[in-house]
């Protein structure tokens, strides 16, 4: 009789050991009317590198159309030594301004502007007032926009890439939306997300199954040129090895029907 107890617990623990993993779920932490404190609003800034449309308009299209045309008109491979802070690459009639290794763009007739650090509306202000103040115009309306904002999701979600960041608040959930979620061998409790901070590269881990812990990390909204990592769980990892997969295989499931053939052939003798 003994043998048979055996036997069952045996093929229970055989059972047990391929049940889901709790590390599935996103949000286990909450339930219907839980409120989060969200981390503080983080507006994204200008940065060295980054690529800006600045268009300026005017009651008088006329003279405001100086400030929107390009001024030089050199491009990369052409033989020029000259460099311009303008890329004369034109998109929808919408100049891009880089902004140089210390934080100016420079428009016509205005000269360089230092806009590192900036928010889209604060580069606007900026502008607008440079423009005022040097006669160009005295109705000027300013719109910029960032042009090159782009964060990568690699590992295991469905569509690992590189995804554009199409607004201020665009949250990790947006960038594995964007992915087309995590498959179920991703690691859900430990994505990592790579920041670059003051010439330095920090890791933060995110526990998505932890809305709370989600919400008040310094990633939970992303910023250019971050990337997310989601490593691969226990399961993906196992079958990376020669007989890693026997768990899922056809083999293990005849052997598992064996022994719980012999186990009812036992009890009903």
């Amino acid at each position: 009789m003994k043998t048979i107890h055996y036997i069952v617990a045996a093929g229970l623990l055989m059972l047990t050991s391929c049940g889901a993993p709790k590390g599935i779920e996103y949000f286990q932490d909450v339930e219907n009317g839980t409120s989060i404190k969200l981390q503080e609003s983080s507006i994204i800034k200008v940065q060295p590198n980054d690529k800006l449309t600045i268009a300026v308009g005017s009651l008088t299209p006329e003279l405001a159309m100086p400030l929107n045309l390009p001024y030089v008109s050199t491009r990369i491979g052409q033989g020029s030594s000259a460099t311009s802070t303008i890329n004369s690459n034109n998109q929808n009639g919408v100049l891009l301004y880089s902004v140089d290794d210390e934080g100016y763009v420079e428009m016509p007739q205005l000269g360089k502007i230092h806009v590192a650090g900036m928010t889209r509306s604060q580069v606007a202000d900026v502008v607008k007032k440079t423009i005022i103040a040097q006669g160009v115009l005295s109705d000027p309306t300013v719109v910029v926009e960032f042009a090159n904002l782009a964060i990568s999701v690699l590992g295991e979600v469905s569509k690992p890439g590189r995804y554009a960041i199409d607004r201020d608040m665009f949250t990790i959930y947006d960038a594995i939306g964007a992915a087309g979620d995590l498959t179920i061998y991703g690691k859900r409790d430990a994505v990592k997300v790579m920041r670059v901070e003051n010439g330095e590269q920090k890791v933060y881990t995110v526990d998505l199954c932890n809305a709370a812990s989600v919400a008040q990390s310094p990633v939970y909204c992303l910023r250019q040129g971050d990337m997310v990592y989601v490593a691969p769980n226990n399961m993906r990892a196992r079958q990376s090895t020669v007989n890693g997969n026997n768990v899922l295989s056809t083999s293990f499931w005849i052997s598992l029907a064996s022994l719980l053939t012999t186990v009812c052939v036992l009890v009903f003798k």
